[in-house]
């Protein structure tokens, strides 16, 4: 029998397997890797930023800083000066005595003679939250050695809003309402809180532009209570206000 003629077959060839640069990863594939990964590393670093700048509080101050309600002024009161007087500007255009949230007035003059602890704050400013059991304690713990705090609060929405923080908050310490803010101007200040210490002969011994500490407070009041000298704690400062 005749052999039958074997089918046609193609040629036999073999192509070595193609490789990458780095397994079985070419060049472009690595390259939209690196990309992924810088895009990730940035915005990782946006969404863990913080917004805006954070202050580095000094070693003598740990504490939170002052809230400003507008740019420094130049020039303030500083230790040395009589502060005016608590007096604010009645609908009908006369000048009246500040009162507190009692309706007593509070006026400087009635104060002369004794330690004069004067604290500007605000009861929806974080710092000066911050430092109210400080207020309350030491007010509670020298007033028999003759110290007074008096905190106005500035801005508020209402008088009865500042009475009934003093209210929870259990705070002895006269406090009076500053609604539209006139103390403050007159005051030249342009942060809460704001620290006066007044001696018993009515003059700014130091002026504190943040909030206080136990120990800090403790230093100022030991320095203005009525029968010690009139030198000024080192951490006091100037208070700047316009020209």
């Amino acid at each position: 029998m005749a052999d039958r003629p074997l089918p046609a077959r193609p040629p036999f060839s073999h192509r070595p397997e193609r490789r990458g640069l780095i397994g079985p990863f070419g060049g472009r594939q690595l390259l939209a890797g690196a990309v992924a990964i810088v895009v990730a590393a940035i915005v990782l670093v946006i969404v863990t930023t913080p917004l805006g700048t954070v202050g580095v509080p000094g070693p003598g101050d740990p504490q939170a800083t002052q809230f400003a309600l507008g740019p420094a002024p130049t020039n303030g009161l500083r230790p040395g000066d009589l502060p005016p007087e608590f007096t604010i500007t009645a609908p009908g255009g006369a000048k009246v005595p500040l009162t507190d949230i009692d309706g007593r007035p509070v006026q400087l003059a009635d104060l002369r003679g004794k330690a004069v602890w004067l604290n500007f704050w605000a009861s929806w400013c974080p710092p000066c939250q911050s430092e109210t059991p400080v207020l309350r304690d030491l007010a509670e713990r020298y007033r028999d050695r003759g110290l007074v705090v008096v905190g106005i609060s500035v801005q508020e929405t209402s008088p009865a809003n500042v009475a009934d923080y003093a209210r929870r908050y259990q705070l002895g310490y006269t406090i009076a309402s500053d609604s539209t803010g006139e103390i403050f101007r007159t005051w030249r200040l342009y942060g809460l809180p704001t620290q006066f210490f007044i001696g018993p002969e009515g003059a700014i011994r130091s002026v504190v532009p943040a909030p206080m500490t136990e120990t800090g407070a403790i230093a100022q009041i030991g320095a203005i209570l009525p029968g010690t000298s009139s030198g000024a704690p080192s951490s006091g400062s100037p208070v700047p206000s316009p020209s």
